[in-house]
């Protein structure tokens, strides 16, 4: 299901990307002592000036040359101007840039040593710019540009003051700014006035109140992150008040006062160790100690043609990628406090680097029936961390408390999901399917379902020798399929790249210069890259215009209205997205909101501010997506799992997206990887009734079948048209198949004649699985509605729902676990398991809150933890070998659970792909299957948990694939006693036996 949980239409501030903090870069090299002369910049009237603040405490240099270009400008001689002193530990300048919106500048001691941003040179705007520890931020950290002192207080005659001391400690930020407004006053303007350090963990200033007695304020780190007292503003008196944890101590002790200053530096790192693969290195080192608190590591990088390259890092791990080939490069460490000490650096570690990986081969499909492959469902981005180097975090980094658990969004890659391949295999799952993979863009989009370039992989899912088509070819070359998430109902609120991406976001003033971004012509987004100017790698400074678009029906728009954002920010009319504005082309995207989910409008709107609504019927907007989904079809995958299919209407699918689907595959990769080609569709009926509310328009197995009708050649009128006459017909008139059972006991061909080429989540099991017992008796009851129920995809819980609707993953109980599991490994269908299942992960919490609290609280938490070590499999359902925490997560009861049912269902084909039957059988869940062709005629009779009798079935010999019981069968009767809760008794005609160990719960 695509997301729908995000902050309302009106923007509010984001979070700087948490690895613009850790991606900081510099040149150092030896220089000799100098002295900086002040000097000062005057411009003329009109012309541009920006003053840059440099941060020195990192550095130590004797001097500070700022040298520049002004976009569109010549560079100043090396090495350009010099810099002033501005308060402690900042120097500034200011240069005067005429027309010119920003500037293109590096940082020199003027004798060799550069910090030029790692070779990209920072690119600042206009106004105050700090540049610290290669963050850049908007604000004067000296209050006017001077230095404030140790305790600064207003001028005699001023009036009021209050003194303010704010806690970083749970903020992280490197630069604080008060912004604030005196009692019967004004605000000041954004962002404020810049606090000074303190002390460890606090900062402060004192301001002038006039004849005031207290202040409204919030804080900011420059970067658009505020605390704004969750919404409330702080009201500060005069004096000296605290503010930490949102608490406010008025008449406060200095928390400073005692506080002696932190000279001692932290130890210096050991264990430093290199580890080269291809044209990448992980370096990796134990953590030092500190009195105060270790806050980064400085690594110092030689080798190759860049030169001395430090980067600063929060953890003790660095990945270094797309280095230079056949290139020995050196690393040394070391570890920096709040304080700024440094220890000395650590021994050196060194690594070659070899020949960069070739581009991977496109793969082909396994191209074999999808129902002998069960399926382990992965949120790509919090599976398994690979590769560290392409984690974000965004923008709601801070707000969504991800931050304080150091736990980016994206964390998760296919690096990290090629790493645990065997895991998925050696649990006895042979096929994964994995969230959509293009270029998403939204403020929370780690999950793939906002789309923005369909023709692009995300590139903060891929890394050097680990791209998607890396990831395919692994998958296969293990025997193991990949089943694509695709998405062709909606793209992202900034629209789809190639097709319309639209400029129409709002009034970007002083005000909202953190939210809409400077535009920057030279650069493109890609999810990865920061953006120099604003330092996200989230960027937007390509979507917004200030000029009212062409088509705009939202009346005043950009007009200041009365309203304004927590943060005391004044809101712009048609400042968000809407389908109604008049400004999304009708030809290619739907202008409506959705208003009857079962209604002809769940098809032909807006689900969400956040999933622009493609006009599917559209020819335009047709061959975009069949050309953008092609390429994975050539890149070798296995299938399509179908993101919210019932918002597109069954003639578009019938008609365009499904033959396209089958042409493509059928000309790349021919006739029979074509006809195994897996898609099965999203269409969710939260119902427990057959037909979802008794519209057949939105019931699951509608979609299995081709049209019984002609309608008009265009395909907007055939969607209508469809739509009443399906409607009118109702449930009665429905196609009805045998195709899922047998007759009598015997298998029948199937007739795929009239199927549609989509098979379909069961969503009735899905939302009946609180009670195994339920799920399986309303499951049975729809499959005479479905195509072919033995194509029905099955699960218990997933990365959106659990039972009946359920917000929480599933809390059933081991137990309960344990019989959900061996129904659907035995029943027809395909079992699929959410990632994680296997050890009831995050098992009753929230699976999805949006950004409003932290993914490690919900049932979207990262996993990797529970895999760290090493694990080796060569056969479904075998471990070969196992180590660290893996191997914990591999002994848990319904890991074996699930290795023994993968075994036993590998075993017997009736249990793949054959038809059932409940004709002649008592018991609560029991049923009889068969499958037969060629040679092989596979017959087998199933009980889960109790008792049952099975009547008028073949004589001969029955073997139990549990116990290894047998039974000799003369007058076509078998009785079967209760196996208990989560076991199972298999008795095959002709049998092999028992099949695996005893286990917990197959005994």
């Amino acid at each position: 299901m695509t997301e729908r949980i995000f902050p309302g239409r009106l923007p509010r501030p984001g979070a700087a990307a948490l690895t613009a903090a850790a991606a900081a870069f510099s040149l150092l090299m030896a220089m000799p002592a100098t002295s900086f002369p002040r000097t000062e910049t005057t411009a003329a009237a009109g012309e541009n000036t920006a003053t840059v603040f440099y941060y020195t405490k990192a550095k130590n240099w004797a001097a500070y040359n700022l040298h520049y270009a002004p976009d569109g400008g010549s560079w100043t001689t090396v090495p350009g101007v010099a810099m002033e002193a501005a308060c402690t530990d900042w120097v500034k300048k200011t240069v005067t840039l005429g027309a010119a919106a920003g500037l293109q500048a590096t940082f020199t001691n003027g004798s060799g040593t550069w910090d030029n941003n790692a070779g990209k040179n920072y690119s600042l705007g206009t106004g105050s710019i700090t540049v610290r520890d290669g963050v850049v931020a908007h604000s004067d950290p000296c209050a006017d540009g001077t230095d404030p002192g140790p305790s600064p207080s207003p001028s005699p005659g001023q009036g009021n003051s209050a003194t303010v001391y704010y806690s970083t400690a749970g903020v992280g930020w490197t630069t604080t700014n008060l912004h604030y407004k005196p009692a019967g006053g004004a605000w000041t303007a954004v962002p404020g006035i810049g606090m000074e350090a303190a002390c460890t963990g606090w900062v402060r200033r004192t301001v002038d109140l006039g004849t005031g007695t207290s202040m409204q304020a919030v804080f900011n780190n420059g970067n658009g992150v505020w605390d704004n007292n969750n919404g409330s503003d702080y009201t500060l008196p005069s004096g000296v008040s605290t503010v930490k944890d949102r608490v406010v101590v008025k008449d406060a002790a200095d928390p400073c006062a005692a506080e002696a200053p932190d000279t001692r530096a932290p130890t210096v790192p050991t264990k430093v160790t290199a580890k080269a693969d291809g044209v990448s290195v992980v370096l990796t080192w134990e953590p030092s100690t500190d009195d105060r608190q270790v806050t980064r590591y400085q690594v110092t990088r030689t080798g190759g043609s860049k030169g001395t390259v430090v980067t600063d890092v929060s953890s003790t791990v660095l990945s270094v990628a797309d280095l230079e080939e056949r290139t020995a490069y050196t690393f040394t460490v070391r570890a920096a406090d709040a304080a700024g000490n440094l220890s000395a650096a650590s021994a050196a570690a060194t690594a070659a680097t070899g020949d960069r990986p070739p581009a991977a081969a496109p793969g082909k499909p396994l191209g074999t029936d999808p129902r002998k492959d069960p399926i382990y469902f992965v949120l790509t981005a919090r599976f398994n961390d690979g590769d560290s180097s392409n984690n974000r975090g965004g923008s709601q980094h801070e707000r969504s408390g991800n931050a304080a658990a150091n736990d980016p969004m994206f964390r998760g890659d296919f690096k990290g999901l090629i790493e645990k391949l065997d895991y998925i295999k050696g649990l006895g799952m042979s096929a994964v399917w994995i969230t959509p993979v293009v270029l998403n863009r939204s403020d929370y989009d780690y999950h793939g379902y906002h789309g923005y370039d369909f023709y692009r992989v995300d590139r903060r899912l891929e890394s050097a020798g680990a791209s998607y088509q890396d990831l395919i070819n692994a998958a296969h070359a293990k025997g193991m399929k990949i089943y694509q998430d695709v998405v062709y109902n909606h793209s992202s609120r900034w629209g789809a790249k190639g097709l319309f991406t639209p400029k129409h976001y709002g009034v970007r003033d002083a005000q909202w210069s953190w939210y809409y971004d400077e535009p920057n012509a030279s650069f493109e987004y890609d999810g990865l890259t920061v953006e120099p100017k604003s330092g996200k790698s989230y960027w937007n400074g390509d979507l917004w215009s200030t000029e009212q678009p062409t088509g705009n029906t939202c009346l005043n728009w950009g007009k200041a209205t009365s309203s304004t954002s927590p943060e005391g920010y004044r809101i712009y009319n048609c400042q968000w997205p809407s389908p109604t504005s008049g400004t999304w082309p009708k030809d290619l995207y739907h202008n409506c909101w959705l208003g009857n989910w079962e209604g002809e409008d769940s098809r032909s709107c807006w689900l969400h501010e956040d999933l622009a609504d493609f006009n599917t019927e559209n020819p335009a907007v047709q061959n975009y997506l069949i050309g953008a989904y092609d390429k994975y079809i050539d890149m070798g995958v296995d299938g399509f799992r179908v993101d919210t299919a019932v918002h597109v209407p069954r003639t578009t699918w019938n008609r365009r997206f499904l033959p396209a689907i089958q042409e493509r595959v059928t000309q790349r990769h021919g006739a029979e990887a074509a006809k195994n080609f897996f898609v099965f569709g999203e269409v969710g009926a939260f119902v427990n009734d057959k037909w979802n509310r008794g519209s057949v328009n939105h019931s699951a197995q509608f979609f299995t079948w081709k049209e019984r009708m002609e309608y008009d050649a265009d395909d907007a009128k055939a969607a209508l048209e469809m739509y009443e006459y399906e409607n009118t017909a109702g449930v009665a008139a429905q196609p009805t198949s045998t195709n899922a059972f047998l007759a009598g006991n015997d298998y029948h061909a199937p007739d795929h004649s009239r199927f549609s080429g989509m098979n379909i989540i069961d969503m009735r099991m899905h939302m009946n699985f609180g009670d195994a017992s339920n799920a399986f008796h309303n499951g049975k009851d729809s499959d005479d509605s479905v195509n072919d129920a033995t194509f029905n995809v099955v699960y218990v819980d997933s990365h959106d729902y659990g039972p009946n609707k359920s917000g929480e993953r599933y809390t059933g109980g081991t137990d309960a676990w344990a019989e959900n599991m061996s129904l659907m490994w035995t029943f027809r269908g395909i079992p699929t398991l959410s990632y994680g299942s296997e050890i009831e992960f995050q098992k009753g919490k929230k699976i999805d809150c949006g950004p409003t609290c932290p993914l490690a609280t919900t049932g979207r938490a990262y996993y990797g933890d529970h895999l760290q070590g090493e694990v080796k499999a060569s056969q479904f359902g075998k471990i070969d070998s196992a180590s660290g925490a893996v191997a914990t997560t591999l002994e848990q009861p319904l890991v074996k659970h699930l290795q023994r049912l993968n075994e036993i269902r590998r075993a017997i084909p009736a249990l793949q792909t054959g038809q059932y039957s409940t004709e002649g059988i008592s018991g609560d869940i029991a049923y009889k299957r068969r499958w037969t062709a060629g040679g092989t005629d596979s017959f087998a009779l199933v009980t889960v948990t109790h008792a049952a009798s099975f009547s008028g079935i073949p004589n001969g010999t029955y073997r139990d694939a549990v116990t290894g019981d047998t039974r000799v069968v003369t007058d076509g009767k078998l009785s079967v006693g209760a196996p208990g809760k989560g076991n199972l008794r298999v008795y095959v005609l002709d049998g092999p036996g028992r099949i695996g160990t005893p286990g917990p719960y197959l005994k």
